[in-house]
Order: C-alpha cells, then structure tokens, then sequence
C-alpha cells in the first residue's frame, strides 16, 4: 500500500466499502514504516461512527493490513467499554446524593423502617410511683394517655434511647441539613470536625453530645429548622447564642431541652394536649419548640449567661411540667405574629428609649414566678 492511496486531505471523503465520510479537520500520520495507519488525535466517538475501526482491523477494498497498531486496539477496547456502562437511574440516584437536604416527616419515615426491638426494650413508658405519690397522681394529676396513642408515644421514647449511627445515611443527611439550615452554607461538612463546636455541641462529634435524648434531639432540631413556621425562630435563637456576652451552646441547649420534652411525656405531662389531638409526636414537637423559645425570651430578657444554665434550665423544666398548654399557647401567637412580620426575638435588642419590646402582647414566666423552686 503505497503513501498517495491513503492519503486523506481536509473535507475529502474516506470511503471503507461503505461510503462513509470522515469528519474534517482530522489528518492522519503514518508510522516509520509505512505499513500500519495510526490516527492520532481523533475521538474514538469519530472512530465508531465512521467504520474506521472496522476499515483498519478487517479486510477493506480488499487491502488486509500486516500489524494491528496497538493504538486501535486500544481505542477499540476503551470504545467497547464505554458501550457497556449503563446509566443510573434517576430516583434512586438521587436520594443518595449527600447533598439533598432531608425534611421531618422522611427522617421519621426512615425510623420507622428498620429494627428499633433492640432500644424499645430499654424504655420505661411511664414515671413509677408509689404510695402517697401514687395516690396523689391519680387524684390530682393529669389524666391518662389513651390507648390508641401508646405506640406513638413508644416510638419517641424508642427514639431517645438510639444513638447517632454514621454508617447511616439518613443520619448523616439530618446533621447536614441542620447544618446547611443553622448557618447558611450551601456545601456538605465533615461529619466530624470543629465546626460542630461553632453549632454548640461541646466536641468535634456530634453523637457524644446526646446522652439523654438519643437521636429524638437531632429529629428535634430537624423539625425546627425544615418547619417553615419555626425556621426563623431557630436561627433567631442561634443568634441569640453566639451574642459576645450572653453566648451560649445551642446545640446543647436544646439537646437538654428534648430532654425536659421526654421527661414530661413519660410523666404525662402532655396526656392531655395529645388525647385532645389525637396525636403524640406534633405534640411532642410543639412543646420543645416552645419550650425552647421561652427560654430564648428568659435568656435575653433577663441577661442571662452561660453561668447561669443549670438555674434556667431547673426552672425552665418545672415550668413545662406545671404549664405546658400555656407554653403552646405562647408559640402559637408568637408564630402567628411571626408570619405578620410583628415578633422578633432579637428585634427588641436594638429598640431603645420607650420603644416597646415585640413580646408585650405575650405571656412568659421568669424565675421570679418559681422562686420556691428556684436554687
């Protein structure tokens, strides 16, 4: 085969039998020999669509070439491989990605799937009492949760009693979320490392600040954050706790607060908002979150410091217990003063002079109220 029967000239026509035309643009080179054509920077796509890998490792124009140049062979390989790649498809990707922000109800929904028998067997339903605690509750106290509502209830409690699993996705999918949400960033973070401490946990992992309230704080502050009626009052309170002098770890925080939140359902503190309902975890939900934000007006109203923690926290429990229906009542007209843009709980930080405070309208108990109980 000689030099001038395979040559090929831009926008000339290469014919293999089959009356194929090469694209323009590409030129070929020959090795030292003269004996083996090898096409050197042209897309294998351009290979395959053309037959030139057919036309170079078969008989064309009855010419049978001597030497397979390895470069065909490889580009026919890696061709053949690209062949066999199947796409993924798209739901199924794409609930995998890191990245996706995970919303309350699909966390829970993840909860409910896989084996919880293990941690359902440590949980105690309900506080034992005995003797005269026992008479007075049953004479006194709050009345009983129906039935129909146990399971729901065991679901939460199962829930405090589970750790944070790494090797679950769905549990690293709920701390990048609270994370994203918190601070506004737009990129996925270790899931350990010293920006947890920037949150309010106290280390550089997560899980071993849960002690106490398991994996129902994490959901706790899933809710906070993806519920659009309380996600402004999240980051209000996150601000109020990186303030220079009444800082305070948020993370933890409210950690203690699920804490107060488990305590109270499991001495049926909550029965009766839940029976009235019919319901356990909206329940449960709404009284951390207003739990939470009676603590952020006592923090800020009343200057409080990290120092101070232990006592409004001891406070703060004795209060939920003894009046939680009146802290729901508090968030629902703080929140629906919220969506009218009339409360801010660090709007009255920067109100000066005789200006009033956007909570004048609004019930909240200080220590002054619980000095009896107060250390």
């Amino acid at each position: 085969m000689n030099e001038k029967s395979c040559s090929f000239h831009s926008k000339e026509e290469f014919r293999d039998g089959q009356g194929e035309r090469m694209s323009a643009g590409y030129s070929p080179s020959y090795d030292n020999d003269k004996s083996v054509l090898a096409f050197r920077g042209i897309p294998i796509s351009e290979l395959k669509n053309h037959g030139i890998l057919q036309a170079l490792t078969t008989e064309a124009n009855e010419w049978e070439p001597r030497v397979v140049s390895t470069e065909v062979v490889r580009a026919q390989e890696e061709w053949e491989a690209v062949d066999t790649i199947q796409p993924e498809t798209g739901s199924q990707a794409n609930s995998e990605q890191p990245g996706q922000l995970i919303s309350f109800s699909e966390a829970l929904q993840h909860l409910q799937t896989v084996d919880l028998s293990s941690f359902k067997k440590r949980i105690q339903p309900t506080i034992r009492r005995t003797g005269l605690a026992a008479l007075r509750h049953y004479l006194f106290g709050p009345p009983k949760l129906h039935q129909g509502l146990w399971e729901e209830r065991d679901l939460v409690l199962t829930i405090a009693q589970c750790g944070l699993d790494s090797q679950d996705p769905v549990h690293g999918r709920v701390l990048q979320t609270i994370y994203k949400k918190l601070t506004g960033s737009k990129f996925d973070c270790a899931l350990h490392g010293d920006h947890w401490e920037d949150l309010g946990f106290q280390g550089a992992n997560p899980a071993t600040d849960l002690r106490g309230a398991g994996f129902l704080a994490l959901l706790h502050l899933l809710y906070l954050v993806m519920d659009s009626k309380t996600l402004l009052m999240a980051q209000e309170i996150f601000r109020l706790s990186r303030h220079h002098i009444q800082q305070f770890p948020f993370c933890l925080m409210s950690v203690n607060i699920t804490h107060i939140a488990i305590q109270a359902l499991r001495e049926e503190c909550l029965s009766r908002e839940c029976n009235r309902q019919q319901k356990v975890i909206p329940v449960v939900n709404s009284f951390y979150a207003a739990t939470f934000l009676h603590l952020a007006h006592v923090w800020r109203t009343q200057r409080k410091t990290i120092s101070d923690s232990s006592f409004v926290l001891k406070d703060l429990e004795v209060l939920a217990k003894k009046s939680p229906r009146r802290l729901l009542k508090t968030l629902e007209l703080y929140l629906a003063r919220v969506s009218k843009g009339q409360a801010s709980l660090l709007g009255a930080q920067k109100c000066c002079g005789p200006e009033a405070p956007p909570f004048k309208d609004l019930t909240f108990t200080g220590r002054s109220d619980l000095q009896p109980h107060s250390s």
